[in-house]
């Protein structure tokens, strides 16, 4: 398994999730769901609104977007400052609407960019003493949510891993 995870650790993230799902965990496409596969997916997708729902409101409330929210919190929770670039692939979002979200943190004294000392033509983000007070307030409030909903949300999301009443495996 050890070998399967570095192969897999270099690779882009969605291109590792295709790998893994289509070869490694050997997924085989079906034709049909049961019923009871339909509202088990149903019921996820309800319970990942609920959660959505929750934290848009909440990034709201602190006076954010919630792209604005998750931009602060890739920047945080990545290990080197992130290039706008990175930041851009993991909020899905094109390069040109990655950067007018941080200029709006910016203009905020949420985010400061720096140059990479490796390659000047690089920016890279990192949050302010301000953003990351910001962050750390929103981030408590989503882990009470998740301690809260959390349990239907797994609940869920088993259903749907676990209890195929049709033969094969799900694709999607």
């Amino acid at each position: 398994m050890n070998d399967i995870r570095t192969f897999l650790k270099p690779l882009e993230p969605r291109l590792r999730f295709y790998i893994a799902k289509r070869y490694i965990l050997k997924t085989v496409p079906r034709s049909r769901l049961s019923e009871e596969e339909y509202e088990a997916l149903a019921e996820l997708r309800y319970q990942l609104r609920l959660f959505f729902a929750f934290s848009e409101a909440a990034a709201r409330e602190a006076g954010l977007e919630p792209q604005q929210h998750q931009l602060l919190l890739a920047v945080r929770a990545s290990p080197e400052p992130p290039t706008i670039g990175q930041l851009a692939e993991r909020l899905v979002l094109k390069h040109h609407s990655t950067v007018e979200l941080v200029d709006r943190l910016a203009d905020r004294g949420l985010v400061k960019r720096t140059r990479s000392t490796q390659d000047r033509r690089v920016a890279q983000v990192q949050a302010t003493p301000k953003g990351k007070v910001l962050l750390e307030k929103l981030s408590l409030a989503h882990h009470a949510e998740l301690r809260r909903a959390g349990p239907r949300l797994a609940k869920a999301l088993t259903f749907v891993l676990n209890n195929n009443t049709s033969k094969g495996s799900n694709d999607d």
